[in-house]
């Protein structure tokens, strides 16, 4: 199993400005909760790609890339889902520049949260629905059964109501 980097000490890496350096790290993710049901990112522990480059002014200007396949339950039929997505996401941290150019993931010691960003990044990359494939057709309202095994499923159709009077009538 490889080594996880969940915090990383960017300070070890003894840039001066101008200069970067693109590490490849592994990150564990934990599981997401979303809509009531719990999605797992596989694998557990995430191969990720960070490119770190130093900013005048003892800054960071980051980049972190990574694969996730999550694994849980459909949002439409309920069958296993399990959609791949790439992420890429970009960090500034410039201490002292306001708050819109310091990063919440790294710290005044410099060190990175890489587990805290690669989760907050995944999340902001899922979809709307996670689903078992794009064209998912989910479940029949009326009866609950699975439309993607039965296309041509479908119920007759209820009286109107404002017609349910002359349901009443007996003709003799």
């Amino acid at each position: 199993m490889p080594l996880r980097t969940d915090v990383f000490d960017l300070d070890r890496l003894g840039l001066v400005s101008g200069q970067g350096r693109r590490l490849e790290l592994h990150v564990g993710l934990a599981d997401f909760d979303l809509g009531g049901q719990r999605y797992a990112a596989e694998p557990a522990v995430l191969p990720v790609v960070l490119d770190v480059s130093r900013t005048t002014g003892s800054g960071w200007a980051l980049r972190l890339r990574f694969a996730a396949t999550l694994s849980g339950p459909c949002m439409r039929c309920l069958e296993p889902g399990g959609p791949t997505l790439e992420v890429d996401a970009r960090e500034v941290h410039q201490p002292g520049a306001g708050d819109e150019l310091e990063s919440p993931y790294v710290d005044d010691d410099g060190e990175l949260d890489v587990h805290a960003w690669a989760r907050d990044a995944l999340a902001l990359a899922l979809p709307a629905q996670i689903l078992c494939r794009p064209d998912c057709r989910g479940l029949c309202p009326q009866c609950g059964a699975d439309l993607n095994a039965d296309p041509e499923h479908a119920h007759e159709r209820e009286p109107d109501p404002r017609w349910a009077k002359l349901s009443e009538l007996h003709f003799e």
